[in-house]
């Protein structure tokens, strides 16, 4: 399976190392052949805004992804953390 945790493609969806603005939760892994990222964000207007400005405002980074995504969304009902 490819790998896309590549340090471009690190670099697109964490800038500065961190989480975009607006994403409270990130979490992601291979999964059926393909790659589950589980993001979390305050509202689905940030996310929205970081999707059209930063991950399809140009070319993918070399060996990310490419194509489009699945997209599943839903509002989240309960949050936990340890």
């Amino acid at each position: 399976m490819k790998r896309f945790t590549t340090p471009a493609t690190i670099a697109a969806v964490h800038p500065d190392g961190g989480l975009p603005e607006g994403q409270i939760h990130h979490a992601a892994g291979p999964a059926d052949g393909g790659y589950l990222i589980a993001a979390v964000w305050n509202s689905k207007e940030e996310c929205d805004r970081f999707v059209s400005d930063v991950l399809l405002a140009g070319p993918p980074p070399e060996g990310g992804f490419s194509g489009e995504p699945q997209v599943l969304e839903a509002e989240v009902a309960n949050l936990q953390e340890a």
